[in-house]
């Protein structure tokens, strides 16, 4: 198991404010829908509609702060995204009705799309010869703080009170403005060579957007472990209710402990590739396997279900791996931050349109849809490789060691 601090340095000022950001982030993703619904009376579907909405609105956001960050320091434009949602999470006391909860919930989720991307240079400066490696402790790290605040979150639902909501959301608020606060002990990074040409070259990188395409595919598969399986889980199967927190628990821990082993194996493009291409192999296997929990006995759902967690969960290591490796050594140094922003896109489309799609073929159409759905992340690993090779080749005729002009000074 990774440590939570590495060695003192910017890589521990990195690990620590990544782990009180999801310490905060964990009281909000098992509790927060809840808040609005429960403690503000909003109703489900307005919730939803709101959700949506500022999904759309975040698609956006990580280009062109990520762009911010590559031209101006990457630094202070992470640290003011991190207080920006810190003032939105804290407006979420204020959010009455439906369209304050729009405003603040939609700033909340640009804010955080901007972050990861402003979050890139310094990961690819102080994440040493293999930044890679480094993103995949980070999500490690991640696991743990997530878990920590889902605690705490269990017994703010518990309790119930409009008052003990509040007391989450400010908790969320506090830890994003502390995780702020941290980055004044990472040294500043100079900003990235200004180099001759168009400003917006990750939109132009036809190879890059395909992977951001595919990636985007594969990235519904977080949504199958939070949205799919609880629903299946009650609604199709009689395995006990409680299974629900141990899935979510059984595939934590996975992450926690081999995240970083399996990102040290996927060292290159081409690994990453297959990479890709193993990752839809497990999610196959594992969505066929949770399509047959449906019919059987309580004991054989418990089973079925718990094996393919397992082997859903080797799969998000493959695929967050493969992620990890292409986004970062397939992107010009210089631009580091705006061609991460651009790969979020994927993982944006999929949070926004991957719970509905999931809905619509898995539980409403039921196990034929887990078929499908298994089978479209098959393809998309199977067309990674030759994606991977195509930007490659891109990369070696476009050159990846550019003069700069000038530089701007560091924030």
């Amino acid at each position: 198991m990774p440590r939570l601090i590495p060695d003192a340095g910017p890589q521990r000022v990195l690990a620590a404010s990544n782990f009180i950001y999801t310490v905060g982030s964990g009281l909000y993703l098992t509790a927060g829908v809840l808040y609005f619904t429960q403690a503000v009376r909003l109703p489900p579907g307005q919730v939803g509609l709101g959700l949506g909405i500022a999904g759309i609105v975040a698609l956006g956001v990580g280009i062109a702060v990520g762009h911010l960050a590559d031209v101006y320091g990457a630094r202070g434009v992470y640290a003011t995204t991190l207080v920006v949602q810190a003032l939105a999470t804290a407006g979420f006391v204020l959010a009455d009705s439906f369209w304050p909860f729009v405003l603040v919930i939609g700033v909340a989720a640009a804010a955080k799309a901007a972050g990861l991307a402003a979050r890139s240079p310094l990961i690819r400066h102080y994440g040493g010869d293999r930044p890679q490696e480094f993103r995949a402790y980070l999500r490690a790290v991640t696991n743990v703080g997530i878990s920590i605040g889902a605690v705490g979150a269990g017994w703010i639902v518990q309790v119930g009170t409009l008052t003990a909501y509040q007391f989450m959301v400010v908790g969320n608020a506090i830890a994003f403005a502390c995780s702020a606060a941290i980055l004044v002990l990472l040294p500043p990074v100079a900003p990235g060579p200004v180099v001759d040409g168009p400003r917006w070259i990750a939109l132009r990188d036809h190879s890059y957007l395909l992977l951001t395409v595919l990636d985007g595919i594969m990235a519904i598969q977080f949504k199958v472990l939070t949205v799919a399986i609880p629903l299946w889980l009650i609604g199709s199967t009689a395995a006990p209710h409680w299974l629900i927190s141990g899935t979510m628990l059984t595939g934590t821990v996975i992450v926690v402990v081999f995240q970083v082993r399996v990102g040290r194996d996927v060292d290159s493009p081409a690994a990453g590739g297959r990479a890709y291409r193993r990752a839809g192999v497990a999610f196959l296997v594992a969505c066929a396997l949770i399509s047959l929990a449906a019919g059987t006995r309580a004991w054989a759902a418990t089973m079925l279900l718990i094996t393919a967690v397992v082997i859903h969960t080797v799969g998000e290591l493959w695929h967050s791996a493969a992620g990890f490796e292409v986004s970062f050594a397939l992107a010009p140094r210089h631009a580091t931050g705006q061609y991460l922003g651009v790969f979020g896109l994927g993982a944006g489309l999929a949070e926004v349109f991957g719970p509905g799609l999931l809905i619509a073929l898995c539980i409403t159409w039921g196990r034929p849809g887990w078929y499908v759905v298994g089978a479209l992340f098959l393809l998309t690993g199977l067309a990674a490789p030759s994606a991977v090779r195509l930007a490659q080749r891109r990369q070696h005729a476009r050159g990846t060691h550019l003069e700069p002009l000038r530089a701007e000074p560091a924030l």
